[in-house]
């Protein structure tokens, strides 16, 4: 991915994840010192007066918080599947990669900053 400046933060590596209604970036990005960081942003379709507008929710991660988040989320992942939800297949919410091609005209749409 070609990087982004805008702001003084370049975008370095971006993936967009869709689920239902949601759509959901991870964007790492570069500050003018080239210190690293991660966004995670929802993005909510929302239908108003005349038209549509995305709904965003951000959360910043800097890289001494990786390690506890991805283990704060494993965690709280593992105690909905064995212990909330044990009878529960999670390998049918698995859906396959869709072809990027084919969604270019949403990905203009979707993205921002």
């Amino acid at each position: 991915m070609e990087a982004n400046k805008e702001n003084g933060r370049a975008e370095i590596y971006s993936k967009r994840v869709r689920a239902g209604k949601r759509t959901y970036f991870f964007d790492i990005k570069a500050t003018r010192s080239n210190d690293y960081y991660l966004t995670i942003t929802e993005s909510k379709r929302r239908f108003k007066d005349d038209g549509y507008f995305y709904e965003k929710h951000k959360i910043f991660l800097y890289k001494e918080d990786f390690l506890k988040f991805i283990d704060a989320l494993h965690d709280t992942v593992n105690h909905v599947k064995e212990n909330l939800l044990p009878d529960v297949d999670f390998s049918q919410f698995e859906s396959s990669q869709v072809d990027e091609s084919q969604s270019d005209d949403l990905d203009q749409e979707l993205k921002w900053d």
